[in-house]
């Protein structure tokens, strides 16, 4: 595909109590990188949840986005399915393709 290089993209919406949990999974699973986005709005599950911030930055939604090697995803995937068990939140797996292959090895 014009010379990309195909990669696996992971997207975690949690609280942002869990969110610093989740960087560390990341991190351990050899990502050389991620992008938060937080106060994250939507209706899902558990109801709407507002971008706002209500109290304190712990009561908003936060994303983490990342992408690595399919070799090195299972991991994270595991880890995070794991985690999610016990808490809120939700996780988005997809193929995507990267044109700097390099940036995520």
């Amino acid at each position: 595909m014009n010379n990309l290089t195909k990669m696996t993209r992971i997207e975690i919406v949690v609280s942002a109590r869990e969110a610093p949990a989740i960087r560390d999974l990341i991190t351990s699973a050899g990502a050389t990188g991620y992008t938060a986005v937080s106060g994250v709005s939507g209706i899902g599950h558990h109801g709407q949840h507002s971008g706002a911030l209500l109290f304190n930055e712990y009561d908003t939604l936060t994303m983490l986005i990342t992408v690595l090697p399919p070799d090195k995803a299972g991991d994270l995937i595991d880890a995070v399915r794991e985690m999610l068990h016990s808490s809120s939140g939700v996780m988005f797996v997809a193929d995507t393709y990267v044109s700097r292959p390099e940036y995520f090895r």
